[in-house]
């Protein structure tokens, strides 16, 4: 067999999706990415949402919205994906980054307060493999440091506290606390990459939360305005009978979605909860047949800690096994047709990052998650077939 690691889940509901957008004569910004805004509102249970060309856009224009800039500090995990930190980078903010629990692809919880200082303005936790962070650890961390913060603008001086912006570009759908990814944290920017759960090709949205003070529909304009160079009016309003004339409100930016990719966004998402329930029937293949392995798995679901994940990714430990073993395991497995992936390799060993004073041996949470996860297969196109293939072969490799 060969078996691809994450391969988009198109159908014909999503070509049928595209062609009527191709053929209403209307295929940037308009009426389709509105109504998937509102369709993402509507499923995350959340107070609205703003689409952008990628979760990166998504994340960096809700730091810009926010008013972060030099001067700031931004609390990041080091295990995470470059996007995470880099837009901090892109606002002129620094980046504070912090290490793993022990045992766990989330961050210390433990250390977070100590990391808060007067110059912290957001914290961006990260939903890896689809399952939600521990919120309500983060927001105590943040409410016991209330009084160190500084509020640099009107929309900062309304939260009185550091902001909690969530990277869910792995969280889509997904629940903790019975709570939608969306709706937990004070901000949550997702992710509809090709590789994702849900896709649009390339895409992204932030979505927040009801605040007290929070006036959702001018916060929606300043969005959009970051996304369209800061043009008072969208291509859409500027085609009504004369109305042409706009102003230029800022020198901003250009990451507004499509409606072309919108309309993929909303055919994937009329057909979500029966993929979603395909990816937790594999997981539970899954973690049944890797029991006794010397394997260790994401927890994906849990009544305890009341998470239900979206099962976006299958992150795997080989435990007390180090980079050579890992590596070697990766290879045998593309021997065998099946594609692997590693996630992820800390951030603080990229050249980047390392230019930026950053040192793995300061993280040893995140380095010893690193040295021995591999990633397996895991999207709702899988045949029962396929998941038995690739058990059977990590079980002939590792036994290799």
């Amino acid at each position: 067999m060969k078996i691809p690691f994450s391969p988009p889940d198109v159908g014909q509901e999503e070509i049928d999706e595209v062609a009527a957008a191709l053929k209403s004569g209307w295929i940037t910004t308009g009426p389709r990415t509105k109504k998937f805004e509102k369709m993402i509102t509507e499923f995350c249970m959340s107070e609205k949402t703003a689409c952008f060309d990628s979760c990166t856009s998504a994340l960096e224009m809700t730091l810009r919205v926010l008013g972060v800039g030099e001067g700031d500090e931004v609390i990041v995990p080091a295990y995470t994906y470059t996007a995470s930190a880099s837009v901090i980078c892109h606002v002129g903010a620094t980046p504070v980054m912090i290490d793993c629990g022990e045992n766990s692809v989330q961050m210390d919880y433990d250390r977070l307060p100590d990391l808060i200082t007067e110059k912290t303005k957001v914290i961006i936790p990260v939903d890896i493999g689809g399952v939600p962070c521990d919120y309500n650890k983060i927001f105590e961390a943040v409410n016991s440091k209330s009084a160190l913060f500084h509020a640099n603008t009107p929309l900062q001086e309304i939260f009185g506290r550091v902001i909690v912006l969530a990277d869910g570009a792995h969280s889509f759908g997904s629940r903790r606390y019975q709570l939608m990814s969306g709706a937990i944290a004070d901000f949550t920017a997702f992710s509809f990459h090709a590789v994702k759960n849900l896709t649009t090709a390339e895409g992204g949205a932030v979505t927040w939360k009801r605040h007290d003070g929070l006036d959702s529909e001018e916060l929606y304009k300043q969005y959009m305005l970051l996304s369209l160079h800061g043009q008072s009016k969208d291509a859409l309003a500027k085609t009504r009978l004369g109305s042409w004339e706009y102003d230029i409100v800022g020198p901003y930016y250009k990451c507004n979605m499509t409606d072309i990719t919108a309309s993929i966004g909303i055919a994937q998402l009329k057909r979500y909860p029966s993929m979603l329930k395909r990816r937790r029937k594999i997981i539970e293949y899954y973690d049944r047949e890797l029991q006794n392995t010397g394997v260790s798995m994401l927890k994906h679901f849990s009544d305890k800690d009341k998470i239900v994940s979206n099962g976006h990714l299958y992150l795997a430990k080989l435990i007390g096994k180090d980079e050579e073993y890992r590596n070697r395991i990766i290879e045998i497995m593309a021997g065998f047709g099946v594609a692997t992936n590693v996630h992820y390799k800390p951030l603080p060993m990229h050249t980047a990052y390392k230019n930026l004073g950053f040192d793995i041996s300061d993280f040893p949470n995140a380095y010893n998650m690193y040295k021995n996860e591999i990633t397996l297969p895991l999207y709702s196109k899988l045949t029962d077939e396929e998941v038995s293939y690739i058990t059977d072969c990590l079980k002939k490799a590792l036994r290799s």
